[in-house]
């Protein structure tokens, strides 16, 4: 039978058990443990992750090469035009929310329509965005600030799970570590991370333009030494052959020669004696052609856009160029709706903070993110679409085969679109969209008005 001293042992570890689970909730809110969560700890610690000096490295090779390479350039500029385009716009379906959002993403402090190139360009610089959100105390106004990737020196998560980012320290030590946002939406200050690229397990996104950089510089290298040789191609001299007394009269010649030589047009006169004579390389550089070719096609391969797009045309014709364009869209429209997910999270967290000041602004309210087409072709072949399947479908529709939703449903699918489901079209889902045809008056057959199908009466029976 266990004694009062055993009860007092249990009683005791038991509470230390609940006030150490409370501490653990409360600093890292919602995160698992050891006996919930299977990877266990430190996975952001195993090889999949980068060494700090290689990463760094990385970064600052990335940037260097979109400052100095107009390739490196050209490729972080062209996903920029096709994931941002015109620009990136903020919705919400509630009025006073919506508002508020164009309020935010227009404020002079944050001006985040013109930054979205930016922001844009970095993710695909260094694989990863980090804002630093700062929340006005009297307002609830949030303000972002983009931080690049290569100042944060580490991600701390929790032990036992890499996804739960806590802290993020920054490479300079006089700074204090940038707290992760806990969704409590009460910090004044936090950060938020999102990565590209990013392997399972690992902390840290992948820029895109690391795989290719090797093949950059190697393309530089090829491109300059071609110039080179084509310089030195065209590079010449004259060699003088003839008959002289002696050594320094050889000289001498050669003295007069070198400091008034023949001009490019001009004639030369010269005796018996003299015979003049063009030296010039040979260099049999006509293969070169096919090297720099292949170059590009790795960086294109990398970038994952055709090679024409590289201002190369190569000889692709129309339909092998439409034809390559498929894959690069459907790449490009991945990045979109990830970019696109970015800032939707950030106005949302915005709303979050303005709902305490303001009552109206509704943070569960619906609100999405709009990125540009990728191309204006799919818009033209979508109209052509459902300009045929319209009249089709709307037939049928009038004579009862499908209803008013499976209607809308086609033309929407048709058109590209998803037929939205919310509040604001229930009601026009339930109104009819074409009155129905007047059904024709049925014929009675002989006497009997009961009858269905019979062949019509005689006139006068």
């Amino acid at each position: 039978m266990p004694s009062l001293f055993d009860f007092f042992n249990i009683f005791r570890k038991t509470s230390i058990h609940l006030i150490e689970a409370k501490l653990t909730a409360s600093q890292y809110a919602g995160s698992e443990n050891d006996n919930t969560f299977y990877p266990g700890n430190n996975m952001s610690g195993m090889y999949r992750d980068r060494y700090d000096y290689d990463r760094q490295t990385i970064f600052s090779e990335c940037l260097r090469a979109w400052r100095v390479n107009p390739i490196a350039r050209r490729i972080v500029k062209l996903i920029s035009m096709f994931i941002v385009g015109g620009g990136i716009e903020i919705k919400s379906d509630n009025k006073h929310t919506d508002k508020y959002l164009q309020n935010w993403w227009t404020h002079p402090l944050n001006q985040l329509d013109h930054k979205c190139i930016n922001f844009c360009d970095e993710a695909t610089r260094s694989g990863n965005l980090f804002f630093l959100c700062t929340a006005d105390q009297n307002n609830g106004m949030l303000y972002i600030r983009g931080v690049p990737a290569d100042q944060v020196d580490q991600i701390v998560t929790a032990e036992n799970d890499v996804d739960q980012e806590l802290v993020y320290k920054p490479r300079n030590i006089d700074l204090s570590p940038w707290p992760a946002y806990d969704r409590s939406n009460q910090q004044p200050v936090f950060m938020l991370h999102f990565a590209y690229n990013q392997p399972v397990g690992v902390s840290w996104g992948e820029p895109d333009l690391a795989p290719m950089l090797p093949w950059l510089g190697r393309y530089a290298s090829w491109l300059e030494d071609r110039a080179r040789l084509n310089r030195y191609r065209q590079a010449f001299m004259y060699v003088v052959t003839g008959k002289f007394a002696d050594r320094a009269a050889r000289t001498a010649r050669e003295v007069e020669i070198n400091s008034n030589p023949p001009q490019p047009g001009s004639v030369l006169v010269s005796d018996e004696s003299e015979t003049w004579t063009v030296l010039a390389p040979q260099l049999a550089s006509h293969d070169a052609n096919e090297d720099g070719l292949s170059l590009k096609k790795m960086i294109a391969t990398g970038a994952g856009v055709p090679i024409h797009y590289l201002s190369e045309p190569e000889s692709s014709t129309r339909t092998t160029s439409e034809a390559t364009d498929q894959p690069t869209f459907r790449g490009l429209e991945q990045t979109q709706i990830f970019f696109c997910q970015i800032m939707q999270q950030l106005a949302e967290i915005a709303a979050a903070y303005r709902h305490p000041f303001d009552r109206l602004v509704l943070p569960g309210s619906h609100i999405e993110a709009i990125g540009p087409d990728m191309t204006e072709k799919d818009n033209a072949n979508l109209a052509l679409a459902v300009s045929r399947v319209y009249p089709a479908f709307s037939e049928i529709f009038d004579r009862g085969g499908i209803d008013e939703n499976e209607l809308l449903r086609l033309v929407y699918r048709m058109a590209g679109e998803v037929l939205p489901q919310d509040s604001r079209h229930s009601t026009m889902l339930k109104k009819p969209l074409k009155a129905a045809a007047p059904q024709p008056p049925q014929m009675k057959s002989g006497n009997n008005p009961n009858v269905d199908g019979g062949e019509p009466a005689a006139n006068g029976g």
